[in-house]
């Protein structure tokens, strides 16, 4: 069938092809996350073991060599990184690039669980979770009031502000910096505790015995059913220095005679700093499929409208990692009109006919504007590759419009009317123009399949320059036949 001659006998269906599919692309553009770099999965699981005062060593021994014994047995793993300090081991499992995420983290999770029970009874239930590319902060933000201390501020960025940014839609997490945490400290007097022949483990296990909430059951009350719950908490630091302590010989005696009970905070472990002040401040992590760009807006307007609620509170964008990425798309998008501009620069001065560039010209936006749909059915983003895959294939997008068209102008140049020489012109080169095209794909397509972490970043440049390519083909024999065939004008002859 020749699509090219069916085309011009049958301009309507053409158009009104292009127009849904440019709409398509302009709905699809808009629609479309603004990224750095796309989100990849990368089959990586870490461990991580805790146990509160153990030596490296005994980690060691005792800990990261059992679970890492129980996950080399796995199939598709590569290599297995383990990091020992105080109290805690971290083991990290990489696995093949064939190996499915979610079905790595099954796996080690199940490997782990087999030996639990051979691990120290005091360690806490090691947590298994994959690795995540978009986790990183991409805005960090401080908070400063003049009525509110650093405990108040910590707890203010804690509560409100996590509950604030966690609804805003795209927010992974929101990791608080710096700051202090409250606690309630108990600092036991040697010298008392030796006269009362107390010891530090009395004092322990009574007050976890103390500070208990469980469940009750259920009873009936009233003839009706209510659920009862077992309550022993004190209220603050008061009520738990009044509390009585059972030393082994009988004999009862306050808290407060034995140790000091402060409503304090907890040693601070890490600071932040804002030229040279400590402050308190909060990093805001997207989540995954997420754009930088829209995130960063819903959460500068979210924290717009906390600002109205606490007029004593001033945020401070500390660090913003977003403008680059914005920077880097719009300089993307510049340099895609400005080559754009250059191509059909190029044609005008080799054709040297207003409405023959025109024609050609026009299969420039018509093959990029409908890639957009494709891509965002293909769940691709607006991302550096991208962005260079479209900037790289600009200017071969026009190459078999040209050709359609210089073919054309050279059969007016016979003497033919427009309709006559789009038809025979069209014929003649159409197998050449699909050979031409079909040529470039089975350059840039293989770039989708390539292994390794360079093929998870390559698999959207690859599809987008081949499907760009593709539509310049349709465009090439669809499009342009027909608009010289009822744009052009015969050739005078001189």
């Amino acid at each position: 069938m020749n699509v090219s001659a069916w085309s011009i006998r049958n301009p309507i269906p053409a158009i009104l092809l292009f127009v849904l599919l440019t709409l398509a692309g302009v709905v699809s553009f808009r629609a479309m996350k603004v990224q750095q770099f796309m989100d990849i999965e990368l089959p990586t699981v870490t461990v991580t073991a805790s146990l509160p005062g153990a030596a490296p060593a005994q980690m060691e021994t005792e800990v990261a060599r059992k679970i890492e014994n129980s996950v080399a047995t796995l199939q598709g793993i590569k290599h297995i990184y383990t990091k020992v300090q105080d109290g805690t081991a971290t083991i990290t499992i990489e696995f093949r690039l064939e190996k499915p995420t979610q079905e790595a983290v099954d796996d080690v999770r199940d490997a782990v669980s087999r030996i639990r029970s051979d691990l120290p009874g005091d360690l806490k239930d090691p947590v298994v979770s994959k690795v995540s590319v978009a986790g990183s902060p991409i805005l960090t933000y401080t908070v400063a009031s003049s009525r509110m201390d650093d405990e108040a501020l910590s707890w203010f960025v804690d509560n409100t502000v996590a509950k604030a940014m966690l609804s805003v839609r795209g927010v992974g997490a929101v990791a608080r910096v710096g700051g202090v945490t409250r606690e309630i400290r108990i600092e036991l007097d040697p010298a008392r505790m030796l006269a009362l022949n107390a010891t530090a483990a009395d004092v322990s296990r009574q007050l976890r015995q103390i500070q208990q909430e469980a469940s009750g059951g259920r009873t009936d009350v009233g003839g009706s059913e209510q659920s009862v719950r077992t309550i022993a908490t004190v209220q603050g630091a008061a009520e738990l220095a009044a509390m009585d302590i059972v030393l082994s010989d009988g004999r009862r005696v306050r808290l407060d005679h034995l140790a000091e009970v402060s409503d304090t905070v907890g040693e601070q472990r890490t600071a932040a700093l804002l030229n040279g002040k400590p402050v308190v401040g909060f990093e805001i992590s997207r989540s995954r499929g997420s754009g930088e760009v829209e995130v960063a807006e819903a959460v500068r307007h979210r924290l717009a409208q906390l600002k109205a609620e606490y007029p004593h509170i001033e945020i401070t964008e500390a660090f913003n990692f977003v403008d680059p990425v914005l920077e880097n798309y719009e300089g993307s998008m510049k340099l895609l009109l400005e080559g754009a501009a250059l191509a059909v620069l190029v044609v005008w001065l080799f054709l040297r006919d207003g409405r023959a560039t025109f024609v050609s010209a026009a299969a420039l936006p018509l093959s990029a504007i409908p890639t957009f749909a494709a891509m965002y059915l293909m769940g691709f983003t607006l991302n550096v590759v991208t962005l260079l895959s479209m900037s790289l294939v600009v200017g071969i997008l026009v190459d078999d419009a040209i050709v359609e068209i210089e073919n054309i102008m050279r059969h007016l140049r016979m003497g033919k009317t427009p309709y006559q020489a789009a038809m025979e012109a069209a014929d003649e080169i159409g197998l050449a123009v699909i050979a031409t095209t079909f040529t470039l794909i089975a350059v840039f397509l293989p770039t989708a399949f390539m292994s390794g972490v360079a093929g998870k970043f390559f698999v959207q440049f690859g599809w987008t320059a081949a499907i760009a390519v593709f539509f310049s083909l349709v465009v090439a024999r669809m499009l342009t036949p027909m608009m010289a065939a009822y744009l052009l004008r015969p050739v005078a002859e001189e």
